[in-house]
């Protein structure tokens, strides 16, 4: 029998596709993700949650209630990581603003823009708000 530390140790081997077989074989349909590394976190959970018990009802509560109004001022420190086109980009935000690679940036939108070539709502862009 495989323990739970060579099963999640075996997903980082995985790429997308096999990743999402993975997660069919296990649960049905996968989430409509682009990136391996938010689908290996969120197996890496579910299996963990099917052998130690996942949260209970209050705590689920509490993190819907607080995924309603995320907070958008970001403290000094805070790492934001984003993977776009199969490469993990980070920011790290400072009292100055946000930096990536060697430059600060004074918005989450100039980074996303560096990043994609686009025009993007920088919060929307990593994931700290959502669409309309």
């Amino acid at each position: 029998m495989i323990s739970l530390d060579e099963e999640i140790r075996a997903l980082k081997r995985l790429r997308l596709e096999e990743l999402r077989s993975e997660w069919r074989r296990r649960y049905g349909g996968p989430p409509a993700l682009q990136s391996a590394d938010l689908l290996r976190r969120m197996l890496a959970w579910r299996i963990q949650a099917a052998i130690h018990g996942d949260l209970d009802t209050e705590t689920r509560r509490l993190i819907r209630q607080a995924s309603t109004h995320p907070r958008t001022r970001l403290a000094p420190g805070t790492r934001i990581a984003r993977e776009w086109k199969g490469v993990r980009h980070e920011v790290v935000v400072t009292a100055k603003g946000y930096d990536y690679g060697e430059r600060t940036y004074r918005s989450l939108s100039e980074v996303a823009r560096t990043i994609t070539g686009a025009r993007w709502n920088g919060l929307r862009f990593f994931g700290l708000r959502q669409s309309k």
